[in-house]
């Protein structure tokens, strides 16, 4: 257990702009961009748009806020000022004609409540130029305007052609329910795995318990060092770039204030070692076997920027690994976590500490179970689990 600090707090990477406001940033550091947000808003409807970018590619995180009347459903409308073009998204549906973008909902985040808010996004590619848009309208109504959305009926444009992403996997690298497991002990795409010492864990098939189908892999974690027990992938996952990981994990126990670990990923740009994921004083964080860095630093402030993970109830958990630049991020179902997000730009008391290796990441393989340093026993179940180049969403 690292020993807390005491530092000054400071804010999340994406900082709210206030009603009213229009702003747009965009800051570029050796073709790697740092996130750059931009939010439109007046009475009716805010756009909070927050890029991350590299050479000749970006993602973007978008979060449409209904600040008038509720709706039962929504459509986002903006133009792009470059030459942009949108390739995929999640959490939503989008189309594409010249430099005219729309976006419709889901169908589950439909409905908007008064101050009701949806979180969706983009990944794209451009050749010239990024600009952030800033034309947005909800429903045919501005966000720079007076007049409040209404609810649209019929959408007057033409549906996309391509339906949204879902919770399916596409032509992700592993897409597993673990429906293909018979008899209790993990074997063929999954196997059974101590990396550098076994003790009383243990991982089954189980029967009893699943977030979908009839099957998940259950993990009976225990404490102290050598208790470790993992599933292991047989996939080479050397190739696949950026890598995007989505899970659902249900635990039994908080996290505890000592190291623990649940995902771990053998990384060649640290000889083997493993990039991973796990928590430490009771929050979220990704930790590095070769120097043991902390994304985010273990300090009070560093902390505060992660997120616990909730217990008794399946957690939706997705990660990006930029194979390029190093860049990670981290959400909790649909939102981000600010502590768990590296951009390359130091942020002090999160990442001074991880940026003190420039190589970036290359994982291999993927390894789902417990390690705990210390104190930290747990019961954990995995359960759709899907790892591809693209966002897969929950």
């Amino acid at each position: 257990m690292r020993a807390l600090v005491p530092r000054l707090r400071h804010h999340p990477w994406v900082s709210a702009v206030p009603a009213g406001f229009s702003a747009v940033g965009l800051l570029l550091a050796a073709l790697v961009a740092a996130p750059v947000s931009s939010a439109a808003a007046d009475s009716g409807c805010r756009v909070d748009y927050a890029v991350n970018q590299w050479s000749g590619g970006y993602t973007a995180a978008i979060k449409v806020t209904n600040l008038g009347p509720a709706v039962t459903s929504w459509r986002l409308t903006w133009t792009y000022g470059g030459d942009q073009q949108v390739t995929s998204a999640w959490n939503a549906g989008v189309a594409q004609s010249g430099k005219a973008v729309t976006v419709t909902d889901a169908g589950w985040n439909g409905a908007l409540a008064t101050g009701g808010s949806a979180d969706f996004g983009v990944q794209g590619t451009y050749q010239a130029a990024n600009p952030t848009p800033s034309d947005f309208a909800v429903n045919g109504v501005s966000c720079g305007g007076a007049t409040a959305p209404t609810d649209p009926g019929t959408p007057t444009t033409t549906p996309p052609t391509t339906p949204p992403p879902s919770s399916g996997c596409g032509g992700a690298v592993i897409c597993t329910g673990f429906e293909d497991q018979s008899g209790t002990t993990p074997s063929g795409a999954w196997q059974f795995t101590a990396p550098d010492c076994q003790g009383t864990g243990t991982v089954t098939v189980d029967t009893s318990v699943a977030h979908s189908g009839g099957k998940s892999i259950r993990v009976e974690g225990k404490a102290g060092y050598c208790n470790h027990a993992f599933v292991a992938t047989t996939a080479d996952l050397s190739s696949v770039g950026p890598v995007y990981l989505r899970m659902w994990v249900r635990h039994t126990t908080a996290l505890p204030a000592g190291h623990v670990a649940f995902v771990s990923m053998p990384d060649s740009s640290q000889g083997g070692k493993a990039l991973r994921i796990g928590g430490q004083n009771g929050a979220l964080q990704w930790n590095r076997e070769l120097d043991d860095a902390t994304l985010p630093a273990q300090s009070p402030a560093g902390v505060a920027q992660s997120a616990p993970l909730p217990t008794g109830s399946w957690q939706c958990l997705r990660f990006m690994v930029d194979t390029s630049n190093g860049h990670l991020d981290t959400w909790l179902g649909d939102q981000q976590i600010p502590g768990l997000h590296q951009d390359g730009v130091p942020t002090a008391d999160i990442d001074q500490q991880w940026l003190s290796r420039t190589t970036a990441p290359r994982p291999t393989g993927l390894r789902l179970g417990w390690e705990s340093y210390g104190g930290g026993d747990d019961t954990l179940w995995f359960d759709d689990v899907a790892v591809g180049s693209a966002p897969i969403g929950c």
